[in-house]
């Protein structure tokens, strides 16, 4: 099946740079989003960041507008009528994504694959959502889309061969190496990773080592290139305590998110989408340890 019309539902950080990496690869995309201030977000974010690349000279202007060209913008979901491959990237919550799968079902042709951006949630479970099970996949990619290279596929129990060829030969052609995963919880990537950020919150939380001091251990110690509640500001702290509870739920104990993890989300400390994590940021830069990690606390005049 010749893919050539994407329709992208979620105008946030994933959503916009899915969207961005795609027209800039030669795919007409419709950027898909309830709010129109997050569709109007997104297209000036795209905007500045090929202009961008303009002024770097890695991108021709004339390659730039003709990108533009191929962007188009729709609150309603009537806009996927004509879509070959719709890519759900909204927050990670099995009821909503579910939701979108159900409400394109009756928009979308017979032969439209869906794929969802999830990060953990099952992609059978996804499926079962819909009419075509054999025509639903998992398409994980990392954050900033278009310059990190991965792609991760993860198919479900029905998933069909003929989409995940399909799934390549996008994939390849958005400039991802790929890696196949089974519908199995955290998949590959995040199997292995969260549970060590994770873990970094717990040796804050039980006052072992300072956040700068965790995060400079792994980036000297283990040639990490960013530490991990650096790593865990710029994913989102909701979102790393979202796939931690659903693989604590699916797997088990092993994976219980971190009681400091919780207390920050809670307050409202999700990473540098909100200006402060365990860092705090200041136009978009890190400015200093989050205050509240190094305050003490007394009863005492």
């Amino acid at each position: 099946m010749a893919i050539q019309n994407l329709f992208v539902v979620g105008a946030g950080l994933m959503g916009s740079g899915i969207a961005q990496n795609a027209i800039t690869s030669g795919y007409t995309v419709t950027l898909n989003d309830q709010r129109q201030e997050a569709l109007d977000r997104a297209k000036a974010g795209i905007e500045q960041a090929l202009d961008r690349d303009v002024s770097k000279g890695r991108m021709a202007a004339e390659d730039r507008d003709a990108a533009l060209a191929r962007l188009s913008l729709n609150p309603s979901m009537e806009g996927a009528k004509n879509a070959d491959l719709v890519i759900e990237a909204i927050y990670e919550n099995l009821e909503a994504k579910q939701a979108v799968f159900t409400a394109l079902e009756e928009i979308c042709p017979e032969n439209t694959i869906f794929a969802s951006n999830t990060s953990s949630i099952s992609l059978t479970a996804l499926a079962a959502a819909t009419k075509r099970p054999s025509r639903v996949v998992g398409m994980h990619f990392f954050s900033p889309v278009p310059r990190m290279r991965l792609c991760e596929v993860i198919f479900g129990l029905l998933t069909a061969q003929d989409v995940l060829d399909d799934i390549k030969e996008v994939g390849h052609r958005m400039g991802k190496e790929l890696i196949l995963a089974d519908d199995k919880p955290g998949f590959i990537v995040n199997r292995a990773l969260l549970p060590m950020l994770n873990e970094a919150c717990v040796i804050v939380g039980s006052f072992i080592g300072t956040v700068e001091d965790v995060d400079n251990g792994m980036k000297l110690g283990c040639n990490h290139p960013m530490g991990p509640l650096e790593l865990a500001d710029m994913i989102g702290l909701d979102i790393l305590l979202n796939v931690m509870t659903v693989m604590d739920k699916e797997i088990g104990a092993k994976y219980h998110p971190s009681m400091l993890l919780r207390k920050m989300v809670v307050a409202g400390f999700l990473g540098r989408k909100s200006g402060a994590g365990f860092y705090i940021y200041e136009n978009g830069k890190k400015a200093g340890v989050n205050p509240v990690l190094t305050q003490a606390h007394s009863l005492e005049e």
